[in-house]
Order: C-alpha cells, then structure tokens, then sequence
C-alpha cells in the first residue's frame, strides 16, 4: 500500500527487497551492528498482523523506515491499547529533506485508526539525538515513567549500560 506520494517521495508498506537493501546502505554509513533480521523480522511481525512496517522512497531509492505497532507492551502505557512508534530511520544521505517527518506523520496517521494516544520509547545515546529533537518537535512529551532499561522502568542509582535497550518514553494526543 502506498501511503504518501508527492514529489519525490513515497512512503509505503516494506517489501521483501527492503531488509537487505536497508541494511546494506546502513553499513555503508557505519553502523556495523545493524542486522538484516531486524527487518526481516519486521516483516514478519505483518505477516503475523503485529505491526505495520512503512519504509519512505527518495526518488527511487530507499530512504528510510518506521514501524507502527497497534498495542504497545513496553513502557507505562504497555498493554493498555496504545500504538506504539518502533525505530525511526532515515539514512545519513537522505537527511535534511523531510523524510523523517513525512515519516512520523504517516505512521501517526496509522496509529490514528488504533486510538487517540502514541507511545515512543527512544534511545538515549548520541545515534539518536536527530530522533530526540525531531519527537519533540512533533509534539511528544515524557510520559513521565522515567528512564526504561530492557523492558523495566530503570531504579534510581542503578548501574546501566546505555545501549541501544536504553530509553525514555514519550508519548503524544493525536
């Protein structure tokens, strides 16, 4: 399905060719700890009616992905109904045009159908300092939870490893 296409954009539901497509061009820019079963099991997660994977085309070539899933189980609102917005990516190369928040709108459009409210948990280490200002200039807000480490809402004073299991939730009305 496509779910935007203006100008030299199209945003629309990943395909069997993406994974290695998308994994290839993100080890050329460096990130080496990128797998190609991330995507493949993304795709997998729509076969199964888990999630939608949405990826945007920048004039012919795969420019980035998110993914939306319709019931959360992480963070303070996990299984309470709420969609959840996992891994937003825009390639290094495609930056700077839009992508991101065309990328963002889309996937809120979808979350839409699922209920009022989005959840996000995002990364707190550098790589992902480009995520942490664009939620907050869509409009996501802390839910407040605190800092979250594999899945559980991380104690004060406790040693952590910030990697990418690191996060804060945000979440946002639509």
């Amino acid at each position: 399905m496509i779910y935007y296409n203006i100008n030299d954009v199209i945003i629309r539901d990943m395909v069997e060719s993406d994974p290695e497509i998308i994994t290839h061009e993100e080890h050329l820019q460096g990130w080496t700890h990128q797998s190609i079963e991330k995507y493949t099991q993304r795709l997998q997660d729509v076969a199964d009616g888990k999630c939608v994977a949405i990826v945007a085309e920048y004039k012919g070539n795969v420019a980035g992905y998110f993914n939306i899933y319709p019931n959360t189980m992480c963070g303070l609102y996990g299984g309470q109904g709420f969609p959840e917005l996992i891994d937003l990516g825009v390639l290094k190369k495609y930056r700077n045009q839009g992508i991101g928040s065309l990328l963002i709108q889309v996937a809120e459009d979808i979350a839409r159908k699922y209920a009022d409210t989005v959840v996000i948990g995002v990364g707190l280490h550098r790589d992902y300092g480009a995520a942490q200002r664009m939620y907050v200039k869509h409009g996501y807000i802390p839910d407040g939870s605190g800092l979250w480490w594999k899945g559980k809402v991380l104690e004060p004073y406790a040693d952590l490893q910030n990697d990418d299991e690191v996060a804060l939730y945000f979440s946002k009305k639509l």
